[in-house]
């Protein structure tokens, strides 16, 4: 099967091409036009959803700072009680001193003891305050993720009642597309991908309107024209690189620039005319 459509392809002529070309991207616009529906609520959704996983982690994160707070505290507390038995021993030790080397020593150990314990309450006192930073970010975090998962269902539902009303669409556009992508020639459609994907409007084949690029409006030679109205070979737009197609081959009728200049010349004449019956004998 996949032969006989890729022999079918290469037999069509340049004009079946182009005509099965326009017809892809037509199908394509239609999908762009879904996603634009949807505006930008993907974005948003996912925005909530990484905002929300962000928050909590910063309160895992900060829990655990607070676990590892509380263990420090009863660290300190211990060694507080361990320093104020060496000191009660110590100060019971001063009252049958021998000597002054030995009384000394003794008020050396005490002092180191005391400072032992300041040090360990001023780690208590900042663990304390840090312990209650992490309280207040915890209950923050707590309220923000709250709201946030709030939103992000609000979005989430959003996103699925506009999805569930265009999938069919887009699912039956798809397969189209999918099907008319077999019929033409991959070198084509390739470089027809290729230019849909760098534009801005994901337009990768117009007609030409106006004597222009029917993509970035640019001019178009004579003789380019007539090339295109030919259906002979594929041509390009020299300035944006879009494939160009006949309007009569995308079926669509051109605006005739004729039928307006006729128009100006008749609107012209009038003009004259009556400014001719305005002036004086």
């Amino acid at each position: 099967m996949a032969k006989k459509l890729e022999k079918t392809s290469s037999e069509m002529s340049i004009e079946e091409r182009l005509k099965n070309l326009y017809q892809l991207q037509t199908y394509l616009s239609q999908i762009d036009n879904i996603r634009t529906i949807r505006g930008e609520l993907p974005l948003e959704v996912q925005d909530l959803e990484d905002e929300v996983e962000g928050l909590r982690t910063r309160i895992e994160k900060t829990t655990a700072e607070a676990e590892e707070i509380r263990k420090g505290l009863a660290s300190w507390q211990g060694e507080i009680q361990v320093a104020q038995q060496k000191l009660e021993k110590y100060k019971q030790q001063l009252d049958n001193v021998r000597n002054n080397r030995e009384y000394d020593m003794i008020n050396k150990e005490i002092e180191y003891q005391n400072l032992e314990i300041q040090l360990a309450e001023k780690r208590i006192n900042e663990a304390k305050q840090a312990e209650k930073r992490n309280q207040e970010l915890i209950a923050k975090s707590q309220e923000e993720l709250e709201n946030r998962t709030q939103d992000l269902e609000v979005k989430k539902n959003e996103l699925d009642e506009i999805v569930i009303e265009t999938k069919a669409e887009e699912d039956k556009l798809r397969e189209k597309a999918k099907t008319l992508e077999l019929t033409i020639e991959p070198r084509i459609l390739q470089a027809f991908k290729r230019i849909r994907k760098n534009s801005r409007n994901g337009l990768g084949i117009v007609y030409v309107q106006r004597d222009a690029c029917g993509g970035c409006f640019a001019k178009i030679p004579p003789q380019r024209q007539l090339d295109v109205r030919m259906r002979k070979k594929v041509i390009v737009c020299e300035y944006c690189g879009r494939i160009l197609i006949d309007p009569e081959l995308a079926g669509v009728t051109p605006d005739a620039p004729k039928e307006e200049k006729t128009r100006r010349r008749r609107a012209t004449s009038r003009k004259k005319a009556t400014e001719g019956e305005d002036k004086p004998e």
